[in-house]
């Protein structure tokens, strides 16, 4: 029976979080040519290439996209284990800023988990509109901020991932056939409202908002209520609700970009703890609900 050794797998995938071999030598403190010596033992020990190589740059195979994901559950897994059976090391408060609909669906485990492995650190969550958020972190009233961006072209600290955006509307209320279409939106400044707009001025559609909602629950109460549709990223759909697609009319919406924000250079080791393991977890966990839906 064969083992993955996790100094192997951890190697992986920072090489994939760095997005390359001088970077992750760079934070592993080990030499380029040492980095590339652990990844073709990983190879030769899974028998697979793992790597595309053109020239100097590189990209995962298939294989090593299916190798990451089961990296990363087996590092998030070793990592817990250390954690809950030793002294945590980290402690102090992290004021983490996060987008209403984000604390509704899948935060609240990855936080869970994150407050049972590090007892220490205490978490202080604020939920506001993204662009609220960014603004709070120049001012220094946050230390990590989720933030939504239209935008590929992100300055940012971390990697980040891809949203799809869904409509949504409610299952007892077909008022997606309603002209104009009634919009349920939080304030300005929203991404979601931003691209709904957007969108519909595009193809022409008349439209009207029919109710403006700060908070992610008044716009899911909105929406089952009847009073009209709104856009959600598809992995935040509550349950309840109803997606709307091709079949209701409804037009395709470009995707969104979220990335965790912090000042690297002020970020103490409780922020820099709860940035790895979130990003660990978001980067499978956005994946596999987003595939479920």
């Amino acid at each position: 029976m064969k083992n993955l050794p996790t100094d192997l797998l951890r190697t992986f995938v920072t090489v994939i979080d760095q997005g390359g071999f001088s970077n992750a030598g760079d934070l592993l403190g080990r030499s380029q040519p040492a980095i590339s010596l652990q990844i073709k033992r990983l190879e030769e020990l899974v028998e697979v290439s793992l790597f595309q190589r053109t020239g100097r740059s590189f990209q995962l195979s298939e294989e090593g996209q299916v190798l990451l994901a089961y990296a990363r559950s087996i590092l998030n897994l070793n990592d817990e284990a250390f954690a809950r059976l030793g002294k945590s090391s980290l402690s102090g408060v992290v004021r983490l800023g996060v987008p209403n609909e984000f604390a509704d669906s899948f935060l609240p485990d990855i936080l869970g988990k994150f407050s049972q492995s590090y007892p220490d650190v205490t978490l202080e969550v604020g939920c506001e509109l993204s662009t609220h958020l960014l603004a709070k972190l120049d001012k220094g009233e946050y230390d990590l901020v989720f933030g939504l961006h239209t935008s590929s072209k992100v300055k940012t600290t971390s990697e980040g991932w891809s949203e799809e955006l869904v409509w949504v509307g409610s299952p007892q209320h077909a008022v997606y056939s309603k002209s104009p279409l009634p919009l349920i939106v939080a304030p300005i400044g929203c991404v979601y409202r931003q691209r709904i707009l957007e969108t519909l001025e595009q193809m022409g559609r008349p439209w009207r908002i029919a109710y403006t909602s700060p908070s992610f629950g008044g716009i899911k109460a909105g929406v089952l209520a009847g009073l009209g549709v709104t856009v959600l990223a598809k992995s935040a759909v509550p349950d309840g609700v109803r997606v709307l697609g091709e079949a209701e009319k409804m037009p395709k919406l470009p995707g969104i970009r979220v990335h965790l924000h912090y000042d690297q250079s002020k970020a103490n080791g409780a922020v820099l703890g709860l940035v790895d393991f979130m990003s660990a977890r978001l980067a499978t966990t956005t994946s596999s609900v987003t595939s479920a839906l």
